[in-house]
């Protein structure tokens, strides 16, 4: 129903001119009403719908919010389950070659400990200059070959020839004052003893005569300083061996202390390095160290223990081993790095490689392997034995049995539990350190 607001004038009488007209005003009242009342309805319902939207809106949001709040977790734990199913499958199966795998086998292994370090000759002497001058008759170089006692170089020094003859000088004339002194004391005894000579006189000759034996000895002992100055002129090498450094050249001044060359001598050839201590007790002078040079990769060298320090470095508690190396021939060039074994026995053992070993950054600092059992991937703590450096292998004491099949070197991709599928039919090598020839 449509309410009309009410008009002041319809109040007022009819006009003939509106009584004329009310009919067919009404009729058009009549004519439009029902449209204008439709649109109002329709108007009214739009805002009912709207409201009833609206409230449904607000109540679904409120519900919406709260159904996600509460399924939130659940979703979580159901996506994560769901991805780390996907990375388990992802890992599922491993493919493995025979170059990928090794098998533990009992063999012997060698019992050593490992040393390292730069080999260095073992004789080495630096010649430098006892006297100041000018070099001269440095004629030798770098390699050069020199003998024992071989004269090298000569420093001028006018001063040090000239002091030498100067107390050669005075020498001979102290032993002469010494000579007469002598005679006079003789006299002044034999005077002395006849009644002669009083005793006056007998005392001073007698003083006389000391103090020229203690002038002859000053003199004497300054020429023979003077002299070996004078020797230190010549620059001799005190070995046999090669020039390895030439630090002045011909003509060059020089000081007291001043180096002018080095001379080694590389017959023998020497490693020191460090052990911890408990090693070192295990060690004896003249125990045989097998050697290895990355220069003579197919060679083998063999020295033996020189010497020992008697005590520990207080920084590093490690104590020095030194160990000769023969190089009779001088095949091997000082300054190589060397490593070596010292030999501690032999016994049989269950080994793999040592590169199959993986350890655990922890307190505990356990070790585990890799195990192919029943075509699976499992994770196996292990106890490790002696270990060969020069051979690559270890000896596992505890965790593993003969004719097992470890990862030989485990990656990212090896997983526990992951499936493994073999590349070929082949199994891997016998033997830890070998592998298949189809490889």
């Amino acid at each position: 129903m449509i309410r009309t607001h009410p008009n002041p004038s319809a109040a007022r009488p009819a006009t003939p001119w509106s009584d004329r007209h009310s009919t067919s005003h009404r009729a058009r009242v009549r004519g439009h009403l029902p449209r204008h009342s439709a649109r109002l309805s329709m108007f009214r319902s739009s805002r009912l719908f709207a409201s009833l939207f609206t409230l449904l809106t607000i109540t679904g949001c409120g519900r919406a919010a709260g159904d996600r709040d509460a399924t939130d977790g659940d979703s979580t734990t159901r996506n994560r389950a769901v991805r780390d199913s996907a990375v388990r499958d992802s890992a599922a199966t491993l493919t493995l070659g025979i170059a990928d795998l090794a098998v533990a086998a009992r063999a012997d292994i060698g019992d050593g400990i490992t040393i390292s370090g730069p080999l260095e000759p073992r004789d080495a002497v630096v010649l430098r200059a006892q006297v100041g001058g000018t070099l001269s008759a440095l004629r030798v170089n770098r390699g050069s070959p020199v003998r024992e006692g071989q004269r090298l170089a000569v420093i001028n020094a006018a001063g040090v020839v000239s002091g030498a003859a100067g107390a050669k000088a005075n020498e001979a004339a102290a032993d002469a004052n010494l000579a007469v002194a002598r005679k006079q004391r003789e006299a002044a005894r034999t005077l002395f003893a006849a009644g002669a000579m009083s005793e006056l006189d007998r005392q001073s000759a007698e003083a006389q005569y000391e103090s020229a034996v203690a002038q002859a000895a000053a003199a004497r002992a300054q020429s023979v300083s003077a002299d070996e100055a004078a020797g230190y002129t010549a620059i001799v090498s005190p070995l046999r061996g090669v020039v390895s450094k030439r630090w002045r050249q011909d003509g060059e001044s020089v000081k007291p202390g001043d180096e002018v060359l080095t001379v080694v001598d590389s017959r023998v050839l020497e490693l020191a390095g460090q052990i911890g201590v408990a090693n070192a007790a295990r060690v004896r002078v003249g125990q045989s160290v097998a050697f290895t040079l990355d220069a003579f990769a197919n060679d083998s060298f063999t020295g033996r223990v020189a010497r020992i320090d008697p005590v520990a470095d207080a920084g590093t508690r490690q104590v020095g081993v030194y160990i000769d190396l023969p190089n009779a021939d001088g095949h091997i060039v000082g300054g190589q790095f060397a490593r070596g074994r010292i030999a501690m026995g032999a016994s049989s053992a269950i080994v793999i490689p040592a590169t199959a070993l993986v350890r655990v950054a922890t307190d505990s600092g356990s070790t585990f392997v890799y195990v192919v059992s029943n075509e699976r991937i499992v994770k196996r703590t292990v106890v490790v034995g002696a270990r060969d450096d020069l051979t690559g292998l270890v000896a596992i004491r505890t965790g593993l049995e003969s004719g097992e099949q470890v990862v030989r070197t485990p990656t990212s991709a090896i997983v526990e539990g992951a499936r493994v599928r073999f590349l070929n039919t082949d199994r891997p090598a016998s033997t830890p350190g070998a592998a298949s020839a189809k490889e």
